[in-house]
This record gives C-alpha cells, structure tokens and sequence, in this order.
C-alpha cells in the first residue's frame, strides 16, 4: 500500500525544515546581507549626512523587508531546483516517491514560502535596530502583518518555481541580469508606486512587477500613514499573480520532470 501523498509532503516538508535549520546562518547572511547594507547607507547613513530626508526611511523600511522575503523566496526555490535539474540530479530521488510529481513541485514552494518569512522577520528588528525611530512606523496589526507577508512569499515562491524549472544552470548568470536587478529598482521597494505619477507610463507598465505588490502591502501594514496602494488591491493582486505563476510552475516542472 502507497503512503498518502500527505505524508510524504510531510516528510519533504521535514527534510527541508531540518536543512534550513542546520545552515540557517548561511542563508540568513545569503538573503539578507544585500537588504541590510541598504538599511545601514540609505535608512542610516545618508539621512544623517543631510543628503536624503530622515522620513525617507518610513518610506523605504517596507519595500526593504519586500525585497528580503521577494528574493529569499525565490533563490530557495530557484537556485537549488536549476542545481538539482542540472548537474547534481538530486531532484531525481524526490521524483522518485510515490506521489504525483505536483506534490514534490508543491513542496518546494512551501518550503520557499518559509524561508521568505523568516528573511522578512530577521530584517524588520535589525532595521529597526540600525535606523532608530521610523516615523510612521505601525506594526500592532500583526495578523494583517503576517497576512501580507505570505501572501508576497508565496508570490515568489512560485515565481522561483516557474524560473528554477524553466531556466537551465548556464543561463542562471542571464536570469539575475535581466530579470532580477531591474524587478529591484522598479519594483517601488524605494519610493512608493504613487509617485511614480511623474512618469505615467512607466507607473502603468511596473504593474506587471510582482515586487510592486509586495512592497506596497508592506508598506500597507506597516506604514499606513504614508501613500500605498488600497491593500485589497494588493491582496487580489497577489492571489492571481501566484495562481499564475503556481499555474505555469507546475506545468514547467512537469514537463522538465519527465524529459
């Protein structure tokens, strides 16, 4: 008799949870070390050299904590399947359970969807720690908080699934260059999307960023003083961008599974 294919998720889901507590140094400094020198020049230093206003960093402190739980998201899901598709063919001994391979797919998006969490919660603390007071700056609601943040780490989650299927390791150079670096800058992580009004053009095409969501509900929840998007605006957003994405994973995955 086959195990359920809910145990064996559950085994996955252990597996990786022991791995990422063993090496949960490594990946902390990994995803969140880029974030934190931001926080230290931009939220720190520059306010205090008069070059940017100090209410600057309110502004800036959620799209941070976006990018974090963004990227954190994606690289755990990402890097490691272009690595197991490509020359270590580990994903081989998870394909090999007896389950549907949509539910080993699955399994690494929550496993993603995790690591994302817990990058966004070690950021906001050592931020706050760096940048002193945030005018603005509310966190009581901590459901709605906790809300946000999963739904932007689900978000990239699948979005790591869809690339770490769909690209192959020599193209992982490609992938960060055209794909990653402009998704950082025009993904309102440091200014909000209302100001952007500027240049009405480029503030409709960033839509189809999925950073700009997720930095807009950060900064939704946790700066609702400052111009954000309506959060349920936001939240729809970001259900249909991972369905999307989720949709178009799968169906990568499996196609890369059985080739």
């Amino acid at each position: 008799m086959s195990p359920s294919p809910w145990k064996v998720f559950g085994a996955l889901v252990r597996r990786d949870a022991h791995v990422i507590s063993r090496e949960l140094p490594t990946f902390l400094l990994r995803s969140t070390l880029n974030p934190i020198m931001f926080v230290i020049v931009f939220g720190y230093l520059l306010p205090r050299m008069g070059f940017v206003q100090r209410g600057y960093a309110g502004a800036m402190l959620p799209g941070i904590l976006g990018i974090s739980l963004a990227f954190a998201s994606v690289q755990a899901v990402a890097l490691p399947m272009v690595a197991d598709f490509g020359w270590t063919r580990e994903i081989e001994d998870r394909l090999l359970a007896p389950v549907p391979i949509w539910v080993v797919a699955m399994e690494k998006v929550t496993a993603g969807t995790v690591q994302g969490l817990i990058a966004a919660l070690f950021v906001l603390p050592v931020a706050r720690l760096i940048m002193g007071p945030i005018d603005g700056l509310n966190a009581t609601h901590l459901a709605v908080v906790f809300i946000m943040t999963l739904l932007g780490a689900i978000a990239f989650s699948a979005f790591g699934l869809l690339l770490g299927s769909g690209i192959k390791g020599e193209q992982i150079g490609l992938m960060f260059g055209l794909i990653v670096a402009p998704m950082i800058f025009l993904g309102c992580a440091y200014y909000h999307w209302q100001a952007l009004r500027v240049a009405r053009p480029l503030q409709i095409a960033v839509l189809i960023n999925p950073l700009v969501y997720v930095s807009e509900g950060m900064r939704g929840v946790l700066t609702p003083g400052l111009p954000h998007m309506p959060l349920w605006i936001v939240a729809i957003a970001l259900i249909v961008i991972s369905g999307v994405f989720l949709m178009l994973g799968l169906r990568t995955f499996h196609k890369r599974a059985v080739t």
